[in-house]
């Protein structure tokens, strides 16, 4: 007998009840199951266009006999095409159209699987799996006679075992593909450099990533500095954001529960007490609507019921949002929770970022940190959010709709509900998760375009100098490209999210609303059932069709927090000891005492350096450049911790004593001052916040600035713009000496305060050094020898060493290192010989 099969395309009936008359209709399910399946492999294709390809590797013979069942599932597909035009001629179109469409999209897939592995995993699994079910449903009909099982003649007899050969091959791939993930997933590294990959089976074709995704890295000097945008990027396939989730929610709780505030703690509490109400009324509403149609259909007026029901519309508005009553009062006693959060996140991250040592800070980017703090604060308060009031609320609805529906109706209606509702969450949960590598790319992009816009006005002066203005636009066009690139990819498998979930709900509704109209045609239920049935499944799509926006949402504010993470548990370098001691400055004595250091372990940038700064004396430091002249006023604020060796103040070890009573305890004139972006008097005043105008105003006539201050229009209040570039070189210097003979510290350093300058200006502004270092303990770093031949003592630093030491005329006398560098500044400037003879003793 041969196989009833339809003999055109149009005889593939249109009635529902035909679809499944005498088991599954092979015409509407294969050509529906292939255009669904088609239509995913068509939209990876167009995606891909764009991806960055990366060809896989075949190293085990399971991974070749995979590659080797795709091309038996397309010969399969191509010889079953062939067999029904031989055997049965072409006026099967529907057979032909059908098999044509999965010849195409498995070519399409072979070619994702092989092309582009990195950037579009999940397209062939999706299709791999989407077949294997599909194939599932169709041996249903095992004993329809529309189909080939039967092996009525010699065509179905080969499409048969065509058939099995095809599905034999798929689940092959199926198989390997689920083992991969397994053994991806539970071979992962343990040091916190983790993969998760959710794709075609990739796992022991594509080795572990071991780059950390982290913003930090160290650099070839041994500092721990941000990694630059146009360095290494981190790998952005690493850990899943959900990764250590409850250890990320241990760092944020703080910032969540307001333990200093009685009545914001009964605000959290009175929220969720209005979120519990909102479940009970997502119940109720259904019920209400479904008593009011059974009562309208038999005559009753149902106007109570309708009161009620509106009552209960207005109390929980749209179903989206906070337009209904308790929504509007929970959004509102919620403010102060976010804004008590928005407090604490930014303080703390503030705090911690002026708590980074030196190093960290010499190589930062601005502009990138800025980008972090930013987008940190708001992801924190946005994830709470979608926790507290969106996903949680949804994932409680669907388990309450599940149970409510196997009571109320019958075992089916829960089944279906939470299939329809498993796969959507399965589906959106390994789309997003795989979505993410394409948010850290684009966030990657996003601090590089700001990183070089920031960088770029900062140093615009520099720009104009060399003529950049061009290089510069190009930089910035080029980084912003990539990032439009990193978005249109994100963009595009939104798209693809969008189209698979859209999917699988229209399917789940199809389902129910067929079994619930077999119910009321056989009386089972009434028209009021179908009501309640329709109503509560559109209350529950509404927000479940935006899960994958609340999963997503999550996922980027984790994603957004990563490099807060990172930033917040970058180490602090330099440490006080727990319980350390203010430090005691009487007399202001400095001692080095064998003091060795290196900022890397290869290279050693002070050798057992040793001196002493007697209380009022001074002492000079020079020495070629590179040489560790600065590095030793760094030690001294501890900036960095000493490898070996001891810095005392007053017989005070100061790596006992608390840093910011070190700091406080010594005044500094550095060579290169910058200054606040604000008035004259702020950054005068920062020396000793807590000084009165007359002081400030003394501080300027002790360094010589006041004409000058009170002859700008605005007197002391005139901004000094960006880093102080509105000023002179000669007027930021005596700004930095008002600020300094301000703060009137026991202890002064001066930084090659003058070699900036010229001869005439460093002239003026030397009286006013004399000024601060009068009567104190300093130390000077110097270039031009002319500055410190009055100093008590003379130290000569030369790789790391000091290899002389004594007053300006021994080391004259001694006629080496020290003797030299004097007879070069004098033959190569006249006006120092000048300088020489006013200031020599």
């Amino acid at each position: 007998m041969r196989v009833l099969l339809p003999k055109d395309i149009n005889v593939c009936p249109i009635s529902i009840t035909q679809w499944f008359d005498d088991g599954i209709n092979p015409c509407m399910y294969e050509l529906l199951c292939a255009t669904l399946l088609g239509t995913l492999a068509f939209f990876g294709l167009l995606v891909s266009l764009i991806a960055p390809k990366e060809p896989i590797k075949l190293p085990t013979w399971g991974s070749r006999l995979k590659l080797l069942c795709h091309v038996v599932v397309i010969g399969v597909l191509i010889a079953r095409m062939v067999t029904y035009i031989v055997m049965q001629g072409p006026s099967y179109a529907y057979l032909i159209i059908h098999i044509s469409i999965d010849l195409i999209a498995w070519i399409i897939t072979t070619s994702l699987y092989l092309t582009s592995k990195k950037m579009l995993p999940i397209v062939p699994s999706l299709f791999w799996f989407g077949n294997l079910a599909r194939y599932a449903g169709s041996f249903s009909a095992w004993n329809s006679p529309h189909w080939f099982f039967q092996r009525q003649d010699t065509l179905n007899e080969v499409q048969f075992y065509l058939y099995v050969a095809q599905v034999a091959s798929l689940l092959y791939i199926c198989v390997y593909s689920v083992s991969s993930v397994f053994c991806t997933c539970c071979c992962r590294p343990s040091d916190g450099d983790r993969v998760l990959l959710i794709n075609s089976g990739s796992g022991p074709e594509v080795p572990h990533p071991t780059s950390s995704s982290t913003l930090f890295s160290s650099d070839a000097q041994g500092q721990t500095n941000p990694r630059l945008p146009g360095g290494p990027r981190p790998d952005i396939t690493s850990s899943s954001t959900w990764s250590n989730f409850f250890v990320k929610v241990i760092k944020l709780f703080p910032f969540v529960w307001p333990k200093g505030s009685l009545m914001l703690q009964m605000f959290v509490l009175i929220c969720i007490a209005l979120l519990a109400a909102g479940r009970a009324i997502n119940v109720l509403l259904p019920l209400l609507y479904r008593d009011a149609v059974n009562e309208l259909s038999t005559g009753n007026l149902a106007l109570k019921t309708i009161c009620l029901y509106c009552l209960v519309c207005a109390a929980q508005g749209t179903g989206m949002g906070n337009s209904g009553l308790l929504g509007s009062t929970r959004s509102q006693l919620w403010l102060s929770i976010t804004q008590y959060t928005n407090k604490e996140v930014n303080c703390q991250l503030f705090r911690h970022i002026q708590e980074l040592s030196i190093a960290w800070h010499l190589g930062r980017k601005t502009g990138e940190v800025i980008r972090i703090v930013d987008r940190s604060s708001s992801a924190i308060t946005n994830l709470l959010n979608y926790i507290l009031f969106s996903i949680g609320p949804c994932i409680i609805d669907l388990m309450i709709a599940i149970v409510y529906f196997i009571i109320a109706f019958n075992i089916w209606y829960g089944l279906i509900i939470f299939v329809t509702m498993s796969l959507y969450m399965v589906a959106t949960i390994v789309l997003t998760e795989w979505r993410t590598q394409f948010r850290r790319t684009m966030n990657q992009c996003d601090n590089e375009v700001k990183a070089k816009a920031v960088d770029t006005l900062l140093n615009f002066e520099t720009v104009k100098y060399y003529g950049a203005e061009d290089f510069e636009s190009n930089r910035y066009a080029k980084s912003l490209g990539e990032y439009l690139t990193a978005q249109y990819m994100a963009v595009s498998t939104l798209n693809l999210l969008n189209l698979v979930q859209n999917m699988i709900i229209s399917v789940g509704t199809l389902g129910g609303c067929i079994l619930i109209v077999y119910d009321v045609h056989a009386g089972r239920l009434s028209v009021g059932d179908f009501v309640l049935f329709v109503s509560y499944i559109r209350q529950l799509y509404l927000p479940l069709n935006w899960f994958g926006t609340y999963y997503r949402m999550i996922q980027n504010n984790f994603i957004d927090m990563e490099n807060m993470f990172e930033l917040l548990d970058q180490p602090k370098d330099v440490s006080d000891q727990p319980d350390a001691p203010e430090i005691n400055v009487t007399a202001g004595r400095i001692c080095f005492d064998d003091v060795t250091f290196k900022y890397r372990e290869d290279k050693e940038v002070l050798n057992n350096i040793s001196f002493t700064v007697e209380s009022g004396k001074s002492v000079a430091i020079v020495g070629p450049s590179g040489h560790g002249k600065s590095t030793i006023m760094k030690l001294l604020f501890r900036f960095y911790d000493i490898n070996s060796g001891l810095i005392t103040v007053d017989n005070q070890d100061i790596s006992e004593v608390t840093q910011q009573s070190l700091r406080k305890a010594i005044g500094v004139v550095p060579q290169d001052t910058v200054l606040f972006n604000d008035t004259i008097r702020y950054n005068i005043r920062y020396g000793r916040v807590e000084s009165t105008d007359v002081e400030v105003e003394e501080a300027s006539r002790n360094a010589d600035i006041y004409d000058s201050i009170v002859s700008f229009p605005d007197g002391y209040d005139t901004k000094v713009g960006e880093r102080g570039l509105k000023l002179s070189g000669g007027e930021k210097q005596r700004v930095a000496i008002a600020r300094t003979l301000l703060k009137s510290p026991q202890i002064v350093l001066l930084d090659e305060a003058t070699s900036a300058l010229d001869t005439n200006t460093e002239r003026n502004i030397q009286a006013s050094l004399n000024k601060v270092c009068e009567g104190k303990t300093s130390l000077i770093i110097a270039h031009r020898l002319s500055t410190i031949v009055h100093c008590h003592q003379i130290l000569v630093l030369k790789e790391g060493r000091i290899v002389e030491r004594g007053t300006h005329e021994e080391l004259l006398e001694q006629g080496t290192v020290y003797c030299e560098m004097w007879n070069q500044q004098i033959s190569g400037n006249e006006e120092l010989a000048d300088d020489r003879e006013i200031e020599k003793p």
